[in-house]
């Protein structure tokens, strides 16, 4: 794959008239707005806007005792309407990376017919761990945890700095932990995410958007099976594969600037 869009059969299509000079651009967080890091790339040429998800930040928690997955994807579906609608946007594309996918297309399913399309970052029909063809290794994420729960900073070191193969540098690490008021949530999601595969290939079906699937090569945690696996499944899809973690690579920002035009 090259380093810009290719696309399958037939031409990537837009419906619903015309687009502004300047596209509207939501980017979904996986946890925080910080990990967006290709933001003040992508603001040069489109309007964008990110947030962080529910309990990060200064964003208040989901009321309730426990945590409860499909709910924190629905309140942080709901946190980025709310910016849409701050902003005034009609029609807007969003984008996600890794595990941010389906509070995506929980956005996407509320709004459809203001949503032009979709980026999708580490895209994999499904986070599935077992199996022929996983699309995420269970050892990585499984280690990952480890270190979640008992040790901070070689979380940091290694949890988000060495399995992105060095795209999030260690002192951008520290300041999208920093986001956690509390370690206990930090290592909910973590479980919760690990847990439910949250197969998205029927959403995608069903939503008939148009889509931009962004491999990172060399990824220690996503498998190029499960990226190959969701390229044979939509073969219209403009696609791009990248040599930094999606949400932190400039090839993915210029396949997003294509994609939005």
């Amino acid at each position: 794959m090259g380093h810009v869009p290719q696309r399958g059969r037939g031409p990537l299509r837009h419906g619903g008239g015309a687009i502004a000079d300047r596209p509207c651009l939501l980017l979904i967080p996986k946890f925080t707005e910080l990990q967006w890091s290709i933001k003040p790339q992508l603001e040069g040429w489109a309007e964008v806007a990110s947030y962080d998800a529910p309990g990060v930040g200064s964003e208040p928690p989901v009321p309730g005792p426990g945590f409860e997955l499909g709910e924190w994807r629905r309140r942080a579906a709901q946190r980025g309407l709310e910016e849409v609608d701050r902003r005034g946007w009609e029609s807007f594309f969003v984008a996600t990376d890794s595990a941010a996918a389906p509070t995506g297309l929980e956005l996407a399913k509320a709004r459809p017919q203001s949503v032009r399309g979709m980026a999708i970052g580490h895209a994999a029909l499904a986070r599935s761990m077992d199996g022929e063809r996983p699309a995420i290794s269970r050892e990585v994420w499984s280690g990952m945890g480890t270190l979640l729960r008992t040790d901070r900073e070689a979380f940091i070191r290694h949890g988000l700095s060495q399995v992105t193969a060095g795209s999030v540098s260690e002192e951008h690490a520290g300041r999208i932990f920093e986001r956690f008021r509390s370690s206990q949530l930090a290592v909910a999601i973590w479980d919760a995410v690990g847990e439910d595969p949250e197969p998205i290939e029927g959403d995608l079906v069903a939503l008939g958007l148009p889509l931009l699937l962004g491999q990172h090569v060399g990824c220690l945690a996503s498998t190029d099976e499960g990226f190959e696996d969701i390229v044979a499944r939509f073969p219209e899809a403009a696609t791009v594969s990248c040599p930094e973690a999606c949400a932190a690579s400039p090839t993915f920002a210029e396949a997003l600037r294509e994609f939005c035009s």
